[in-house]
């Protein structure tokens, strides 16, 4: 994946998904899908609004997530959209804490160590998630739904959406996966996101893109437009590339530190990797 390597070239779905246990997390989901196969839905399946079925488990992506988190050291999460992948960010966040914690909680100056951050804003969705996460990973903090408000609004002059509220938090992976393009309230001028030829709109990583530190990854889930927006409107030194196969776009801060503490954890997740691609 020429300068930034997310997954290796061998990986083998099957084989991760069955080590992993990840069928576990996924009791009601059918244990014969191949993991390696992408899903094909339906034309309007995404941008139908009456639309009420959730999306089954897609083991292709799910795995990699899994393992970029894992391989990436990640200790904090920011999810736009609660699903499947925030039990899947549980899981794997759970994973790395239980490696990493005695040395990152002595050597990293990280508040929110190890937890994922998931942001809806439909109540109604975020409690029947709920139900199906594994207990442990609720009880013992690893995941923190919130409900937020989405309204519309504009990033210079350019209509968007955000939500009305953020957990405070300074995540070193950021998972760009919600909200619809149907929820969100207001409009501008007439015009909104609330039509079946538009498309998701999100702004809520430029307003905070001056906050995160050298090393942070971006993944975008499908939404190209929305990348696209991002792309155009981030203003530091992201690598950006889009995965056609998966459809999902990827972005990394690569810039020197900012000093120590990001320094070192920068070295405890990346490592020098890290400062080969800034290079």
């Amino acid at each position: 994946m020429s300068l930034l390597k997310l997954i290796p070239q061998e990986f083998d779905y099957n084989k991760y998904v069955k080590e992993n246990k990840i069928f576990d997390l996924f009791i009601k989901d059918n244990e014969s899908i191949d993991a390696s196969k992408k899903t094909i839905y339906p034309t309007n399946f995404s941008v139908d609004p009456s639309n009420k079925i959730p999306y089954p488990a897609e083991l292709d992506d799910l795995s990699r997530l899994h393992y970029i988190v894992k391989s990436r050291k990640v200790l904090t999460i920011l999810e736009f959209g609660v699903g499947k992948s925030t039990i899947i960010f549980g899981d794997s966040i759970r994973s790395n804490k239980k490696k990493y914690f005695d040395k990152t909680f002595k050597e990293l100056r990280r508040k929110e160590q190890y937890q994922v951050f998931s942001i809806d804003n439909n109540q109604s969705w975020i409690d029947e998630c709920k139900k199906n996460i594994p207990k442990d990973l609720r009880t013992n903090g690893f995941i923190n739904l919130h409900q937020s408000d989405l309204i519309t609004g504009e990033f210079k002059d350019k209509i968007c959406t955000y939500y009305s509220s953020i957990p405070n938090i300074c995540p070193d992976l950021i998972y760009l996966d919600g909200p619809d393009q149907f929820s969100a309230k207001g409009e501008v001028r007439g015009l909104s996101t609330k039509h079946q030829d538009r498309m998701p709109m999100a702004a809520d990583i430029l307003s905070f893109e001056h906050f995160l530190q050298p090393g942070t990854l971006i993944i975008v889930d499908g939404r190209t437009a929305n990348a696209r927006f991002l792309k155009t409107n981030l203003d530091r030194n992201w690598f950006h590339v889009y995965e056609r196969e998966w459809d999902q776009h990827f972005f990394e801060l690569q810039e020197t530190p900012l000093g120590i503490y990001n320094e070192r954890m920068i070295d405890h997740c990346l490592g020098e990797e890290f400062y080969k691609r800034i290079k």
